[in-house]
Formats: structure tokens, sequence, C-alpha cells
């Protein structure tokens, strides 16, 4: 009595069990993970895996979702493919990096985009207090720049170093061409030219402090002192 009474408990575990992995997408999750991790794999594998009951959002040890690591590779067929299957845009990692943050500052553009037309918080901040914009400015992405402005990003955010996208793109920039396109986009965009950093050195005295002189014709034709 007690044999039986002990095999049909187990057999009820385990069909519990089973059924707690459907319900809980655990297993589905890690696949889904484990399979955007792996270079081999395309966008077709990853839509057979996101037909099944998986959770999108699922999380690996670093806090990343499996967009975020597609967003890391700039796997583009792979973002869209979880993005249009309902992906957060917005979902951060444990050092606050999202799918939307990290392609703004990278500059995978049309990861952005998309990212953009489903539902990126405009406000939201990395680890820096920045917005997508201020690493995008400063690494001199001049395509990403014009589609954050466009978006609505503010132009004139200050991070937690006390810089603004303008400061950020002078201080940081190399002055060059990429640079001075930045920093035209960002005076037209609006850009207060005399927003100090948080010792009150302005934009012009950076520039002219880096020997940037085209930078610092545009920031004088906009007013700045």
């Amino acid at each position: 009595m007690h044999k039986r009474l002990a095999i049909s408990l187990f057999f009820a575990l385990g069909m519990m069990g089973h059924s707690m992995t459907a319900v809980g997408q655990s297993t589905g999750g890690k696949d889904l993970l484990n399979a955007v991790m792996n270079k081999d794999v395309d966008a077709a594998h990853v839509q057979r895996l996101l037909s099944h009951r998986v959770d999108i959002d699922a999380r690996d040890e670093s806090g990343r979702t499996a967009l975020l690591i597609a967003t890391h590779g700039n796997r583009i067929e792979i973002a869209r493919a979880l993005i249009e299957a309902g992906a957060d845009v917005n979902a951060k990692d444990r050092i606050n990096d999202s799918p939307y943050l990290y392609a703004g500052a990278r500059g995978h553009l049309e990861i952005l985009k998309m990212a953009l037309a489903h539902g990126a918080d405009l406000k939201s901040t990395n680890r820096y207090g920045g917005t997508a914009l201020i690493p995008a400015a400063e690494r001199g992405h001049v395509d990403t720049v014009r589609t954050l402005i466009e978006a609505g990003v503010d132009v004139d955010h200050v991070n937690n170093l006390g810089w603004t996208a303008l400061l950020e793109a002078i201080i940081l920039g190399d002055g060059g061409e990429r640079h001075q396109q930045v920093v035209n986009l960002l005076v037209k965009a609006g850009a207060d030219v005399n927003l100090a950093d948080r010792d009150g050195v302005k934009p012009l005295q950076h520039a002219r402090s880096r020997g940037y002189t085209e930078i610092e014709a545009v920031l004088i034709e906009a007013g700045a002192i």
C-alpha cells in the first residue's frame, strides 16, 4: 500500500513539475538566451523559439535580456524578431544598459530606430545619468544623434558628470568632422551653447582650450560667450 502511494506521488510530482515549467516558461527563457548568445544562430531559429511559450524578457546572470544580448552584437534581424514579438526595449541590465540606450550609445542605428518605434523611453538614463544622446554625441555617431534629436530627446539633459551632449561632444570628442557635425546638429536643435559644466567652464572655453577652431566658430555664431 505504501509502495503504491509512493509511486503515485512520484508520478504526480513529475507531472506537476512539467506543468510548472510550461507555465513558468523558465526553460524556454533559458533556451532563448542561449540561442541568442550563439553567434551561429540566425533569426529564423529565434523565431521558431518565439513561436512556443517562452519568457521573451528572461534575464541572464548579468541581467541582460535576449534583446540586449542581440543589441550588443548589432544583430539586426534577431533584434527585429524579438522586438516584433514584444521584447521590452527598455529592460535594463545590472549596469543600467537597455537595448534602446545601448543601441544609441554604440550607434546601432537600425536597432535604435526599431526601439524608438516600439516604445523607447526617451527619458531613461544610463549608469552615468545620461540619455542615449550624450554617449552618441561623445562618440561622434552623427546619424544616431540626428535620429535621437528628431525623436525628441532633451538636448540639454545634464548627466552625473555635469555634462550635456554638447559638452561631451567637445570634451571627449576629437574635434574632427564627425564631432563638428554633431555640434552643428545639437546647436541647430536648440542646445544651450552657454550651459557650463559643474566647474563653470562653458562649451566655447572647452573648444578653445583644445584648439577646435571649427567648433569654436559654430558656437560663436550661435551666440556662445
